[in-house]
């Protein structure tokens, strides 16, 4: 690891925000970007350096953390004509949710202009990027993995190397799947248990002692419950847009994908609802085939 690091953060939405918040609280050097100014703003008032560019931002850094929405959008930040000539001798670390062949295309675009790229996709959400407890899969060469292992520690303290640049990024897209698939399953169960008039504590309970359950399950009850999908970790347009990217993958390596194409199809229902920026455990709402002007968002 560089001796003096100059970090970037380019993309402080709902996770790159707690992301720069931990590197500042350790004193480290922090330069933020986001194409919404104003959500830097509080940032600076933690010690970050605002750039009003992601040519700032690339200039006085000498790694870059991203985590920006997708493949499109780092392109037009890093890889514009303007930013992409001062990658020459940075690091960029990738961490949000793109497709692996997407990461192994930018590595290369970022290594031909000069500059070294690894990928560090994190599972985990708002709480956990605050606390530092995500789970962090890295791809890269395993001397990329040791030499920015320390500085991946302040989100999570046990970065995992799971192969080369690609690796990581098929990971976390698997991740997500389950994500989509146990939510909308468990929100089907808890449908049934609704309608037929089950007490749910005890549909609760039996599940709880049971093969069957997932933690994510009792994440997302009170709000399946209530109705309240507000203040999002993870909004239901990610969701949409992460399991598209698995789908492509998946049918390009041959599997079947049937039954993801239903929870897909229940996702974009739940966006239709208006719920496009509301919680994903909102796919509840789809399911459950209510009004709209009783849920909550």
């Amino acid at each position: 690891m560089t001796e003096k690091m100059n970090i970037g953060v380019l993309g402080t939405g709902l996770m790159g925000k707690p992301l720069a918040q931990r590197l500042l609280q350790a004193n480290l050097s922090v330069t933020v970007y986001n194409r919404t100014f104003s959500q830097v703003v509080e940032l600076q008032s933690m010690g970050a350096n605002l750039a009003k560019t992601p040519l700032e931002a690339i200039q006085l850094s000498n790694v870059l953390i991203l985590m920006l929405t997708d493949a499109n959008a780092i392109r037009e930040v890093i890889l514009s004509t303007e930013s992409a000539s001062a990658l020459q001798n940075r690091t960029v670390i990738q961490m949000g949710t793109i497709a692996p062949d997407e990461s192994r295309t930018i590595q290369q675009e970022v290594q031909a202009r000069g500059g070294d790229y690894l990928e560090a996709p994190v599972l985990g959400s708002i709480p956990e990027a605050k606390a530092g407890t995500l789970l962090v899969m890295v791809g890269a060469r395993k001397s990329q993995f040791e030499e920015w292992k320390g500085l991946l520690q302040h989100f999570g303290e046990q970065p995992q190397h799971i192969g080369e640049v690609g690796t990581a990024s098929a990971l976390k897209l698997a991740l997500n799947q389950l994500i989509a698939a146990l939510t909308s399953g468990f929100a089907l169960s808890l449908g049934l248990i609704e309608r037929q008039g089950v007490d749910v504590d005890k549909f609760m309970a039996i599940l709880r002692e049971s093969a069957l359950y997932a933690p994510t399950f009792d994440k997302k009850l009170d709000r399946m419950k209530q109705r309240n999908f507000d203040n999002p970790n993870f909004p239901t347009k990610h969701l949409l847009k992460d399991v598209d990217l698995f789908l492509s993958q998946a049918e390009e390596n041959g599997l079947n994908t049937q039954g993801l194409k239903g929870v897909r199809g229940l996702i974009q229902k739940t966006i239709a609802l208006g719920l496009s920026d509301s919680d994903y455990s909102a796919l509840f709402s789809a399911i459950h085939q209510e009004e709209h002007d009783n849920i909550i968002h």
